[in-house]
């Protein structure tokens, strides 16, 4: 039986068992013992496992392995395995590790996507390469101006299914699946399960082995959470005084901060630099080069901390980055569990930090709902929120709603025990008191009235009803009469001089007479 403990019994040669001992890989992980042995068998796949525990070396390892025993060279403009990943960030850090594998191989390969020129791209394309990583979208685009074909993939990786869903890759991932030889080995790796992710994989993969590590489980198990409740006003106090405590202990130690939006990661990282703390922000409207150069300054500690958008979420892989601090909560919960997969990464230790103000109470419920833990609440926290804390406990907020629906039922009680008591009658005289006379008395009394005004009508029929059609009109011909006989004009007879105005279709009649 197969030792699947080391990478020796994975069924590795001993030129990709050098590459994974060069890269410092010790162990496989729980994906990489059970996907590598699958995808060298030449199985589709569907994996799915949590962020951070060595998926990329899980198809990379195997594919790159049979490349180069396949002995075959791609033709120009082609590649013969292609990574689909969702954004630039990922791509890099795809396209790094294969670089790192592949030392000891002779194999190409090569990155594309948006944001930077695509010159360089299409001239290392022109003479084909073995591995392409590219996000969708650059590939369609170079697909519709003829740079490259896909007719020569053997291998099709898509690496965080789920991730290029949730940016609406969907269509693009299905016209570039049409132009693909039917004759491959399909692999889809995704973060989380879900019914939209396994629809896609019915399309894509072939029967394929569904391997499952921890799916129960969306987080790492050694990423420390916690919850700070705070409010709104004491965000940035409170991430002061975080990152000065832990500067102050470490000045070696890095931060990743995540923020709703592009402005307020802007906004946060020009606040940080303004207390001493160098800090960068990332996300979508900063062009390639500025998101490289600011991951490239973080990474070797010339600033200290990295504050990002959602975009950066996936694809960054900092070497003991020990911190994520959600200081916006991220409004889908599968985003909260890719912020902090950020850290822990390659079985090392990580914590994670979110603040939760009471207006984030549901999003936080939603966070521990799909992650089935309950979050610590953080200990050292000087501007700890009582109302936060209360908003998003969930026995509280239960405890809160039922107390409300008692009060409106109460208030109702009263108010009716109010309008019936201010319509009692009189001991002596029987008649009515208070704000209110029930509808029902209303109608008793103007019974008799409307009766006696039908009777003095002249014409009135006996018995005419009052409130009807023929009643009314008997009591209006009656105050028309009345109103003639006193010299008054009735309502519609009174126009602006005294004189009935003549409508537009009479003064054209009037002028064709003439």
């Amino acid at each position: 039986m197969e030792n699947k403990t080391n990478f020796g019994g994975l069924g590795l040669s001993e030129k990709t068992l050098r590459a994974v001992e060069n890269a410092g890989y010790e162990k496989p992980s729980p994906i990489q013992s059970r996907a590598i042995p699958v995808i060298l068998a030449r199985r589709d796949l569907f994996g799915c496992a949590q962020t951070g525990t060595g998926k990329t070396a899980a198809f990379a390892l195997p594919i790159m392995q049979m490349l180069e025993e396949g002995g075959n060279y791609p033709r120009p403009k082609q590649f013969r395995a292609l990574i689909l990943t969702p954004t630039r960030e990922l791509a890099e850090q795809i396209d790094s590790n294969i670089a790192l594998f592949g030392r000891s191989m002779d194999l190409s390969h090569c990155k594309i996507y948006g944001g930077v020129s695509q010159n360089p791209q299409v001239k290392l394309l022109a003479n084909g390469v073995d591995i392409l990583v590219a996000t969708p979208g650059r590939l369609l685009d170079l697909f519709s101006q003829r740079k490259l074909e896909f007719g020569g993939v053997e291998f099709l990786v898509l690496d965080e299914a789920d991730r290029m869903l949730d940016m609406g890759f969907i269509n693009d991932i299905r016209k570039i699946c049409r132009e693909l030889p039917k004759k491959r080995q399909s692999l889809l790796f995704s973060a989380t399960l879900s019914k939209e992710v396994e629809a896609l994989a019915k399309n894509i993969v072939d029967n394929p082995e569904k391997i499952s590590v921890s799916p129960d489980k969306p987080t790492v198990d050694k990423i420390a959470q916690k919850v700070a409740f705070v409010n709104l006003e004491n965000k940035f106090d409170l991430l002061e005084h975080m990152m000065k405590a832990r500067l102050e202990k470490s000045a070696d130690s890095l931060a990743l901060i995540f923020c709703r939006t592009k402005h307020g990661a802007n906004k946060l990282a020009k606040r940080l630099c303004r207390i001493g703390i160098e800090a960068d922000a990332i996300h979508g409207n900063k062009s390639q080069s500025a998101r490289k150069n600011a991951l490239e300054r973080f990474k070797r500690r010339e600033s200290h901390i990295l504050v990002a958008t959602d975009i950066a979420a996936r694809g960054i892989d900092v070497k003991d980055m020990s911190l994520v601090v959600n200081y916006d909560l991220p409004e889908d919960p599968e985003t909260y569990v890719h912020r902090i997969g950020r850290t822990a990464r390659a079985e090392a230790d990580g914590e994670s930090v979110s603040f939760c103000t009471s207006d984030d109470a549901p999003l936080f419920k939603s966070v521990e709902k799909f992650i089935k833990k309950r979050i610590d609440v953080m200990a050292d926290n000087p501007f700890h929120s009582e109302a936060a804390q209360n908003a998003a406990t969930l026995k509280t907020a239960l405890a809160a709603k039922l107390s409300g629906g008692g009060q409106k039922k109460r208030d109702a009680e009263k108010n009716y025990a109010r309008t019936k008591g201010s319509c009692q009658k009189k001991s002596d005289g029987g008649e009515y008191y208070g704000g209110s006379v029930p509808s029902k008395k209303i109608r008793q009394q103007a019974k008799p009235d409307a009766k006696n005004a039908g009777q003095n009508a002249k014409g009135a029929t006996k018995g005419a009803k009052p409130n009807g059609k023929r009643g009314g009109e008997k009591i209006g011909g009656m105050l028309k009469r009345k109103m003639k006989a006193a010299g008054m004009t009735s309502l519609p007879d009174r126009t602006r001089g005294g004189k009935k105005k003549a409508s537009f279709w009479q003064k054209l009649r009037d002028s064709l007479r003439k």
